[in-house]
């Protein structure tokens, strides 16, 4: 366990370098993963347009699965703070790509999964990210919490708070 532990923390540092090198302000969260109340993402970043709140994970080439838990508080979290949620993968000899956690296939038993070719074919490549215009930030927007409603991932309460 130790040993995938510190791969982890080394690919969110990598993570958190090329997101510097993009011009992003970003910090790694300290406290994610460990056993705190409410779950932090591993990576908050911005660049004065765009603000992501990401949980970062990593493969050799399995596909990464993730529990329908971490995403439910990357996206409470991600409402509350004023980030848009991501959940950015990277496999082995790869770049990282970010999806939506609405965009995520979700299994019969509750846990997300994205898979290598799923991610170069359909993640948003790192060098993608950035700033949008304030219209498209909206209808995306309107789209994930709707989305995310119809997954279960969010309550109808969170929803309604999230478009007021």
């Amino acid at each position: 366990m130790a040993n995938s532990n510190a791969k982890g923390n080394r690919r969110e540092r990598e993570l958190v370098n090329a997101l510097d090198d993009r011009g992003f302000a970003v910090m790694r969260a300290p406290a994610s993963g460990s056993a705190t109340e409410r779950e932090l993402p591993d990576v908050l970043a911005g660049d004065g347009d765009a603000f992501f709140a990401v949980e970062a994970k990593s493969s050799s080439g399995d596909p990464i699965y993730l529990t329908g838990e971490e995403v439910e508080a990357l996206v409470y979290f991600s409402q509350n703070f004023g980030a848009s949620p991501k959940i950015g993968v990277r496999f082995d000899r790869e770049d990282w790509y970010f999806f939506h956690p609405a965009d995520v296939y979700k299994t019969d038993g509750g846990n997300y999964r994205v898979k290598k070719e799923t991610a170069i074919e359909e993640g948003e490549h790192i060098d993608d990210l950035g700033g949008s215009s304030d219209a498209d930030a909206t209808n995306h927007d309107l789209e994930d919490v709707l989305r995310a409603l119809e997954q279960g991932v969010l309550s109808l309460d969170e929803a309604v708070s999230m478009l007021e």
